[in-house]
């Protein structure tokens, strides 16, 4: 590797370790002050949330916004070096922009790699602390969102059923069950209703109390069975069977594949936001080498307004992209108008797109 190489990557790496601090200490004075008092009214201190929830958060964040961190570091050193002349003397030499461009690509590889591997295996258990936590700093209505008690659906299988009047996903109790089982015509098979169900933690089974249990046997007739309690097997957590908009971040890119897998054979069609997850994963780290060339592109030439105007222009594009993944993450996950896998790589194929090209005009000046 060339000094030149060495000096680029070096330039790259400190800027954006630069960066990252700097969001670290934004993130911590910021947040810490609007929710210290949400904080402290659940009974918890600051302090104890500075050690076991501001970590995570911090690495959530920082991966969140990791493409605009790149795309705005790139933009500043290689702004700074253009208007030192110092692009214009190295390709003055005889050297073309390509092999300039060299570091960077070895760079942005790098830390795409460690991305990738973060977001597949590190990030959900990070996120597993974060978010059991989270929900203590959050207003009113957002908490009750998670917290309150909320009527349940959810389908075992293409012919089992399990609908609950009122569940609390933080006890794992809930009132009113119903469960039904159809054959192949969608004929009623089983049917069993409790005034009560609840999840024993050292038996991993589902009990329920006083129910009535109705079975559909040959000729139409019924029989019918009741008593004080009886296990429930699904085979499946709570968490998993009854799971909120959180369960996706919290698992590891091989088991988030089996979850999919496994709602997709329930005939479960609520699986979107899963599915936005899991290609989020893969497509948030391919961007960091396409901002890498596109902040190159752009930033690499002496120009009127200098360092100024590439970082306004800079964080106006970064925003756009890291946002367009935000909305189009809540229109695939509301409707299926749009595949999640489509949804997840929209804003790559536009914006490398325009990489490609102004990456091409720029070495080919």
């Amino acid at each position: 590797m060339k000094i030149l190489d060495k000096y680029i990557i070096k330039k790259y790496m400190g800027t954006l370790a630069f960066m990252l601090v700097l969001l670290c200490i934004i993130i911590v004075v910021i947040d810490v002050q609007s929710k210290a008092p949400r904080i402290e009214t659940n009974g918890y201190t600051v302090g104890y949330f500075l050690l076991h929830f501001y970590p995570y958060l911090m690495l959530y964040y920082l991966i969140t916004f990791f493409s605009i961190l790149v795309f705005i570091s790139v933009i500043y050193f290689t702004s700074r070096i253009a208007n030192n002349t110092e692009i214009v003397a190295y390709i003055s030499s005889g050297a073309s922009f390509h092999r300039f461009a060299k570091p960077y690509l070895i760079a942005s590889l790098i830390i795409a790699f460690c991305i990738l591997m973060v977001n597949h295996f590190i990030l959900p258990w990070s996120n597993i602390k974060k978010n059991e936590l989270e929900v203590y700093t959050m207003n009113t209505v957002n908490r009750e969102k998670l917290t309150a008690n909320a009527q349940i659906s959810t389908q075992l299988n293409p012919n089992e059923y399990i609908f609950i009047n009122s569940y609390s996903r933080q006890s794992n109790r809930g009132s009113g069950y119903l469960y039904q089982k159809f054959d192949k015509n969608k004929k009623l098979l089983h049917q069993i209703n409790a005034s009560e169900i609840y999840w024993d933690e050292k038996k991993k089974l589902f009990i329920i109390s006083n129910y009535l249990e109705k079975t559909i046997g040959k000729n139409d007739t019924e029989i019918l069975k009741n008593g004080d309690t009886k296990l429930q097997n699904f085979k499946h957590p709570p968490e998993e069977l009854f799971p909120n908009e959180l369960l996706g971040q919290n698992k590891t890119t091989p088991d988030l594949i089996r979850f999919i897998k496994r709602e997709t054979e329930k005939g479960n069609s609520n699986i979107n936001v899963y599915q936005n997850e899991l290609h989020q994963r893969t497509a948030m780290p391919v961007s960091i080498i396409i901002l890498t060339f596109l902040a190159l592109s752009l930033s690499s030439q002496k120009k009127r307004g200098g360092l100024g105007m590439n970082l306004a222009l800079g964080i106006a594009l970064a925003f756009v992209f890291v946002f367009s993944f935000e909305i189009l993450k809540v229109v695939a996950a509301e409707n299926n108008s749009i595949p999640p896998l489509l949804a997840m790589w929209i804003p790559n194929i536009i914006f490398g797109s325009l990489a490609f090209y102004l990456y091409w005009k720029r070495a080919n000046q």
